[in-house]
């Protein structure tokens, strides 16, 4: 089973919704707006996807939302993970998870290729 974090509004997410509904794989929906993933969640699929929190940051999204972003360093990690848990909006998606774990942010067809072969 693949879980997939998306944004219905968002192309890039009814791409990937539609890639697992043409492979036939079994998905579950997260609608990460409205169910936001917890600090624990995002430090997990960070670790999975072998990632800073800022590399699935939505940065020019920041300043349309008002928000200033701390420095993209390591010392900041926590703070970018916390940021990210407060303000879903900031994050990249769609994120998939298959149930061994292979995590991808599924923009392009190669990574939902990946997701949905490893379910």
């Amino acid at each position: 089973m693949i879980e997939i974090w998306l944004n219905p509004s968002c192309s890039k997410c009814r791409t990937a919704q539609a890639e697992l509904e043409a492979a036939g794989a079994e998905y579950v929906v997260r609608r990460y707006l409205e169910d936001p993933p917890t600090v624990a969640e995002i430090a997990d699929v960070l670790e999975r996807l072998g990632l800073e929190p800022w590399h699935v940051a939505r940065t020019a999204d920041a300043t349309k939302l008002g928000l200033t972003l701390p420095a993209k360093d390591p010392a900041a990690r926590d703070e970018w993970i916390e940021l990210l848990a407060r303000e879903p909006r900031l994050l990249q998606r769609p994120i998939l998870t298959a149930a061994d774990g292979t995590t991808v942010v599924g923009r392009d067809p190669e990574s939902l290729a990946r997701v949905i072969a490893a379910d």
